[in-house]
């Protein structure tokens, strides 16, 4: 752990809307007891639009014999209300969206009043087609304004969504439909992302030949390309068709704060996706409250969240915490590097951006072009950076301080899940001096702790698992379909605590540093990946018999992927073969599962009992050949020195 840390400016604590002595004072208020934590979780349901206020303010037990999370449970409320309506009186021409095209010539900028009466339109149309309240409707789509309303049209009629990432094939598409018995699909007939055409509707037709998706019984397209894409008259209907001649308002539905509103499907360290499912009234306030939080947010400001709304990064920070709040929210269509690796400084200078909220990838990948792209933009609208998805390397760090932001704008390195809802470690803008790579403190209401190998919460500088003691408002309340699996994944290995899943190590400062996964979950590019899902679709390969997928470290992306493969009698490894099995992985999944290294071997490193020591593997795939720990519970250790010859011989070839 580097201690080098970054003292905020003068001119920028001046301005904050938290000193240190505020936050010390108010995170003590919020955790000194539970009667107090619900006092202040009281006081930020002020922030709400409720239907009705809520009374109860928790109740919660993690004790599995009588196991809940509940938040506002009497409370009711529309989260589109909170997003839109309540913002038409005082501000109804503001952006609410800056939409920045695939293409530097396009961007479009819908205010508040224009963006609610498209919601309504969309809502009023998925109502005639006999979307109910609880119906789940799958958004299988590019980064446009479209995206956005499907959300908030969903919650405007009490239908949970379900987006899917358009990155993801049509089997991965497919799998989260069955799982979520969609009523609608809502996609686009191309995706566009740096010039290059992403076919979704014809990925939507492929997902839907599947066994088990009949639920669905229309696909709404938008037109997005006009490039012509099959549309079968019995299923399929045009979104501007659909929602011609529609009224501008729309009957927002009375949800119970307990009521579903999203399901979003996350890797596990089994091959089966889980279907997180987040509920209306404690995400919504949580979102809005760790949004204003962490952003330092000022009513004029310009916020840019680079996050795709197929993960939970662009549900909380790139839509309802941002529009809750009434703040601009920018939406990019295309990638850093088209048509030149400019583009985000020209897009934080055209639409003079403030605040901006990225992943170390994207970071990595700028900083590897060098200085000269980003020398190209001023950049002088922005005051504060943000980084989400993964901890990020000091050296990225430091380039994202002294070049992005001009060694002025602080930088809030944030940790959190899909299952959380929001950010719970973060350092507060104007609060604290910034360590590079550091989460530094809990959020308002957060108790984190280190728990070791024995079950023991760990005092002082510690490192060990990371579990949070408390429950907070934004918390995930199931796996769909699946209670026993969510208990068994969070509140079993430590009974009484929320277990992350992540390692930490606490410095003697009492800030909080994330080292990474503990199970068998990779943080690909801030993405999560399960390597039994990776394994899976390398197994269904004719040519393979066993795989062993693990992380490896990668320049860019953070943690690349190392396959470790038993190929058929009769296959012979070549570059070839190992080109199809990309190939077949990344149609599987989606080209996020790319294998960076495949390694053929003649056998895998498996304990006495069968199970593949994949820490092993993993040592051995980052280079480390020796150290390699205990080996005494291997069936054969001689196994170990052969695959070290295949990863060597592998490495010097592509040196040559």
């Amino acid at each position: 752990m580097t201690q080098k840390s970054f003292p905020i400016t003068a001119e920028f604590i001046a301005a904050a809307n938290t000193t240190a002595e505020q936050y010390a004072q108010d995170y003590e208020r919020s955790v000194e007891s539970p009667e107090a934590t619900n006092a202040f979780w009281a006081e930020r349901a002020e922030l709400i639009d409720w239907m009705k206020k809520p009374t109860i303010i928790s109740n919660v037990n993690y004790d599995l014999d009588d196991f809940r999370i509940k938040w506002y449970e009497d409370g009711e409320l529309n989260i589109s209300v909170n997003c839109l309506d309540r913002h038409l009186k005082t501000n109804p021409y503001k952006p609410a969206i800056i939409w920045e095209g695939d293409h530097p010539s396009l961007h479009k900028i819908i205010s508040f009043k224009e963006l609610h009466a498209e919601v309504c339109r969309l809502g009023n149309a998925m109502r005639k087609l006999g979307v109910k309240k609880g119906d789940r409707v799958t958004l299988y789509m590019p980064m446009i304004p479209e995206a956005m309303v499907g959300m908030l049209a969903c919650t405007r009629i009490g239908a949970v969504h379900s987006v899917v990432f358009g990155g993801f094939s049509a089997e991965s598409l497919g799998n989260r439909i069955i799982d979520s018995q969609s009523k609608i699909v809502i996609t686009a007939d191309e995706g566009l992302r740096g010039n290059k055409h992403n076919p979704l509707k014809v990925n939507v037709d492929r997902a839907l030949d599947m066994e088990g998706t009949d639920s669905v019984e229309k696909v709404i397209v938008v037109h997005r390309t006009g490039n012509s894409i099959p549309m079968s008259g019995r299923r399929d209907v045009w979104y501007h068709s659909l929602i011609a001649g529609e009224q501008e308002q729309c009957e927002p539905e009375v949800m119970n704060s307990e009521d579903p509103l999203f399901l979003l499907y996350t890797s596990g360290s089994t091959g089966k996706p889980k279907g997180v499912l987040h509920t209306t009234g404690g995400y919504i306030t949580y979102a809005l409250s760790t949004f204003r939080d962490v952003f330092d947010i000022k009513d004029d400001d310009v916020y840019w969240c680079t996050a795709d709304v197929g993960w939970v990064t662009g549900h909380t920070y790139s839509t309802y915490g941002p529009l809750a709040n009434g703040t601009t929210t920018v939406v990019f269509e295309g990638v850093p590097e088209y048509p030149t690796w400019a583009r985000i400084g020209h897009i934080i200078d055209k639409h003079k951006i403030t605040v901006l909220y990225t992943a170390p990838t994207a970071i990595r990948s700028m900083m590897k072009e060098g200085d000269t792209f980003v020398r190209e933009s001023d950049r002088s609208s922005l005051r504060l950076l943000g980084t989400v998805g993964e901890p990020i390397n000091p050296e990225a760090w430091d380039w994202y301080y002294d070049v992005v932001g001009g060694g002025r704008c602080p930088i809030v390195d944030t940790w959190w899940q899909t299952e959380t809802g929001g950010i719970l470690l973060a350092p507060i803008p104007g609060t604290v001096a910034l360590k590079p790579g550091a989460a530094m403190n809990p959020l308002y209401g957060i108790i984190p702790q280190v728990i070791d190998t024995d079950d023991t919460a760990l005092e002082g500088p510690a490192e060990g698992n990371l579990v949070i003691s408390n429950s907070w408002p934004g918390q995930m309340r199931t796996i769909y379909h699946d209670h026993e699996r969510f208990l068994e994944t969070y509140f079993t290995e430590y009974p009484g605590y929320y277990f992350t899943g992540d390692g930490v190590q606490r410095d003697e400062d009492g800030h909080y540093w994330i080292t990474g996964r503990v199970d068998d979950v990779l943080n690909v590019s801030g993405h999560r990946l399960g390597t039994a899902e990776v394994e899976s679709a390398v197994d269904a390969h004719p040519s393979t018999v066993e795989a062993a997928v693990v992380g490896m470290p990668h320049d860019i992306r953070g943690v690349g992927i190392a396959a470790f493969i038993i190929l058929s009698i009769g296959e012979v490894a070549s570059d070839q073969l190992k080109a199809e099995l990309n190939r077949h992985v990344r149609t599987e999944i989606g080209p996020i599962a790319n294998l960076d290294a495949i390694y053929v071997v003649e056998a895998l490193p498996k304990t006495r009992s069968g199970k593949i020591m994949r820490r092993i593997l993993r040592n051995i795939a980052a280079g480390q050949y020796v150290g390699l720990g205990d080996l005494s519970t291997l069936a054969d250790s001689s196994v170990i020195n052969k695959i070290i010859d295949v990863v060597k011989a592998e490495r010097e070839a592509k040196h040559c």
